[in-house]
């Protein structure tokens, strides 16, 4: 393997070697928690932009499959490890990890100290950062890095949305019909809704609220996604149209534009929420749910009218908002993923509510 450097705006850099392909990638460097999951990770469309780094020291022991993926192909800008495995050993593993990420042309770097990378990302924030393994002259590394748009005002979810509608049909019987909004929709949010017997439509993210309510659903599903909610200003304005005449649900950036809709307002995070095991406290059931989540972005509880918005989850971690829901409009999103991959199952029953939601309008 040949070598590579991770290069950061504030200078700081790391040196290890090379896995995957070799053409390089700049992108915000963010770091997550997971000990499992990284093909989920990896195909996750929320990470459009960025640069990953796994905390787990050893990662792709069991290889990647075609089952395990998100989206339609990995949206990752760069892939940073302690260990890359060289080796598989799973049944259902088909690739190593670095000829998956050959094969899908996004550069890695391994055999650097991922816990002081960590460590520099916590204290300092989220920053822009190059991986090159050609490159290694700090003034242009730096040139670079300069040159490349902030995730701060970047409108990523153009470039992962859907080009064209698609169905989701229910795995037994068809009892809901849902619009759902592909702002970099993961596969197994789908797979939650047909589970609980949802015909599911997917849109654009562009589409109208008139084309959404000229489907006739009985239901409007606002999805996950990359980047900074507040460019988003067109998408909000839609839901804000949708807003009581459907039931409304949304996750992760979904819920950043539902809050901005109601009249929210959200803020960047030094370093965001990355991983499988961030406590969120329900306020409405006093329970605590262990979650997965991805997200950089928040939204300030202070910012709505308290008698129209009640927020209804906090991460204990650090007190910021991870629920809310109107008290007057059927509307309510989270900012955790509760259908997970990778992550605990401990909120998979905010779908079961979403469909309460539904029956209870129909």
């Amino acid at each position: 393997m040949s070598r590579a450097i991770l290069y950061l705006e504030d200078g700081v850099f790391y040196e290890g070697s090379s896995f995957g392909d070799s053409n390089g990638a700049l992108g915000e460097v963010v770091f997550n928690t997971s000990m499992t999951g990284y093909q989920e990770v990896l195909t996750d469309p929320s990470y459009a932009g960025q640069i990953v780094v796994m905390t787990q020291p050893e990662i792709g022991n069991y290889g990647t499959n075609e089952e395990d993926i998100e989206s339609r192909r990995p949206f990752v800008e760069g892939f940073v490890v302690r260990e890359c495995s060289r080796a598989f050993s799973n049944w259902r593993g088909q690739q190593t990890l670095d000829e998956y990420l050959k094969q899908h042309s996004i550069s890695g770097i391994q055999g650097i100290d991922t816990r002081a990378l960590v460590r520099h990302v916590r204290t300092q924030g989220a920053m822009r950062g190059v991986i090159s393994s050609t490159d290694f002259s700090h003034d242009s590394l730096q040139e670079k890095v300069n040159a490349h748009p902030r995730m701060s005002g970047s409108d990523y979810v153009q470039r992962v949305t859907c080009e064209n509608a698609y169905e989701r049909k229910a795995e037994t019987e068809s009892r809901f019909k849902v619009v759902a909004y592909d702002f970099g929709i993961k596969t197994n949010i789908l797979n939650c809704l047909s589970k609980r017997n949802c015909d599911v439509t997917i849109v654009p993210s562009a589409t109208s609220a008139e084309e959404v309510l000229n489907l006739n659903p009985d239901g409007v599903f606002l999805s996950n996604g990359p980047g900074d909610p507040e460019p988003l200003e067109a998408i909000v304005k839609e839901i804000k149209i949708l807003l009581g005449t459907k039931p409304i649900f949304g996750i992760c950036l979904g819920h950043q534009l539902l809050g901005l809709a109601l009249g929210g307002k959200t803020f960047k995070l030094r370093f965001g929420h990355r991983g499988a095991n961030q406590p969120v406290m329900n306020q409405l059931t006093s329970r605590v749910e262990i979650t997965s989540q991805n997200h950089g972005f928040a939204v300030d509880p202070e910012s709505f009218n308290a008698s129209e918005v009640d927020c209804t989850h906090f991460n204990l971690n650090d007190q910021t908002l991870e629920g809310i829901q109107h008290r007057s409009i059927p509307a309510f999103s989270v900012q955790y993923h509760p259908e997970a991959s990778p992550g605990p199952r401990d909120s998979l029953y905010i779908f079961d509510d979403f469909i309460k939601m539904m029956k209870d309008k129909s």
